[in-house]
């Protein structure tokens, strides 16, 4: 980040007003932060998506599981919710981090103040994109195995079979597959927000350094 302070609303106003080059980089940061804000903003959707789903799957299971002593049950005695937890925990972090960066956008104190600006605009997108990763490998790897079942597996093993009460298989099946389908999703909307963040840091850069020179009274 340039050292250089941060040219101040009307210095970008007065210099803008006379230079088209800079009118057109101001417009391709605007550009660049409305699209930054929309994929923040549909991270989130996604986020509380999959923490929705996953959490409401857990929450079935915990009401149907057998209780201890019990003979029947409608689970295998070899089933895994961790698939699961770890929807439901890196979903919740993903959510509280775009929560914190669309309010972040709005802020016009924090965008401002470099130092924040540079932390949260690369911490908060790389952070939800190493989160998606770890939800999506560490699911496909207990899902993998031959020996032990997981929502996935065991509910769409029975998804046909017709139930009038939870646990209804077809339906905690579809949520099952939306929840690490759009995980895999965050992957790239999260590395796109990544990248988005570091064109968008060095167009601001160079506003700020080519606003600065311009009202240098060396080339006055």
């Amino acid at each position: 980040m340039s050292s250089e302070k941060a040219p101040s609303t009307s210095d970008l106003f007065e210099v803008a007003s006379q230079d088209k080059h800079l009118q057109n980089k101001l417009r391709i940061v605007r550009i660049l932060d409305s699209v930054q804000t929309a994929i923040t903003l549909l991270g989130l959707l996604m986020g509380l998506t999959v923490l929705g789903v996953s959490a409401n799957t857990l929450s079935v299971y915990n009401y149907t599981k057998p209780l201890p002593g019990s003979f029947l049950s409608l689970w295998p005695q070899e089933f895994s919710i961790q698939p699961a937890v770890a929807l439901v925990a890196c979903s919740a972090i993903i959510t509280v981090l775009h929560m914190v960066a669309l309010v972040f956008a709005k802020v016009q104190f924090l965008r401002t103040t470099s130092t924040v600006q540079v932390s949260l605009s690369f911490a908060l997108p790389f952070i939800s994109l190493v989160a998606a990763l770890i939800a999506v490998i560490f699911f496909y790897s207990v899902n993998a195995s031959d020996s032990v079942d997981t929502f996935l597996s065991w509910t769409c093993r029975w998804h046909a079979v017709p139930m009038w009460t939870q646990p209804n298989w077809g339906t905690l099946c579809k949520q099952s597959k939306a929840g690490i389908y759009l995980s895999i999703l965050l992957i790239p909307v999260e590395a796109g927000a990544l990248a988005l963040s570091g064109w968008l840091l060095k167009e601001r850069n160079y506003v700020e350094r080519y606003v600065n020179a311009r009202k240098s009274p060396a080339l006055s």
